[in-house]
């Protein structure tokens, strides 16, 4: 018997795929700026089969046809979005040499710096941002105060949010000065979570940088540079959110800059990313 596949809608597959709100998608299928599979659709609820369908947004595929997987060390100040009505520098402003649509895979703030993927994989984006498979992403904290054995223990066991209590955190104390540095590690997105957790125990952020997702650590990669993922670091990726069939990645040895890559397109994308949460 033949494995189900997923359908989504026109209309979920453009804002999944990075370029805008649900909203701005259905406006740009109404006017013609979507087709599936070589035929204009101007209907936002139609069905899309995105592994079999090819689905062009202004004359360029959402996917390529092979997978692209991108680790870019975001600085502090850049937004995760792919244009932004004030003008203000995205994600996207450091992608230099890269001609593939990518999205990324979840969010970090405006405030916020670490590490973000970036893909054209969407099943992968989407089982990444998924609650259901429990990613760890691991975050260095400044507080603005010097965190008690207690208030960390509090972050350990789950604390209580507006939207609901969170996860037991996996939680280690780096230093002290007059302020506390600690290491979060989280297995949910929600947004702003970690700077709401450490509300939570009566203290705040004064800086968040996020180290690690899964496996894959920072390491060399310089801040404001982004390298491909090689096949390993998608094969544990893809293995932590239960998906074994990855597919063959586009990767390769480089640190920073691929120039192989080409150039993040340039057509009329609206302001940008609104899937997946913002755990920072």
């Amino acid at each position: 018997m033949e494995k189900r596949r997923p359908l989504k809608t026109l209309e979920r597959v453009i804002s999944k795929a990075g370029l805008g709100s649900r909203t701005e998608a259905r406006s740009w299928i109404h006017a013609g700026r979507v087709k599936v599979n070589g035929r204009v659709v101007e209907n936002p609820d139609h069905w899309v089969d995105f592994e079999r369908d090819k689905v062009w947004f202004d004359g360029r595929p959402l996917a390529a046809k092979q997978p692209l997987y991108l680790l870019l060390y975001k600085p502090k100040g850049y937004l995760t979005t792919y244009k932004d009505p004030e003008g203000r520098p995205t994600v996207y402003d450091l992608l230099e040499g890269v001609k593939e649509f990518v999205s990324p895979v979840g969010r970090l703030d405006l405030d916020t710096s670490g590490l973000l993927i970036l893909t054209n994989d969407t099943q992968f984006a989407e089982r990444m941002t998924n609650p259901e498979y429990h990613v760890p992403k691991t975050y260095l904290v400044k507080a603005a105060t010097v965190l008690s054995e207690e208030q960390l223990e509090q972050l350990r066991q789950g604390v209580e949010l507006a939207d609901g209590p969170t996860r037991p955190a996996v939680v280690k104390r780096v230093r002290d000065t007059a302020k506390s540095f600690i290491e979060i590690t989280i297995t949910e997105g929600r947004n702003r979570q970690v700077r709401r957790m450490v509300e939570a125990i009566g203290s705040r952020v004064l800086k968040l940088v996020r180290t690690r997702i899964g496996e894959i650590a920072i390491g060399e990669l310089v801040i404001g540079k982004y390298r491909p993922l090689e096949a390993d670091e998608v094969r544990s990726l893809a293995k932590q959110t239960g998906r074994q069939d990855e597919k063959k990645s586009q990767h390769g040895n480089a640190r920073g800059r691929d120039d192989r890559a080409g150039r993040v397109p340039t057509g009329k994308q609206g302001a940008g990313q609104r899937s997946g949460g913002s755990a920072d």
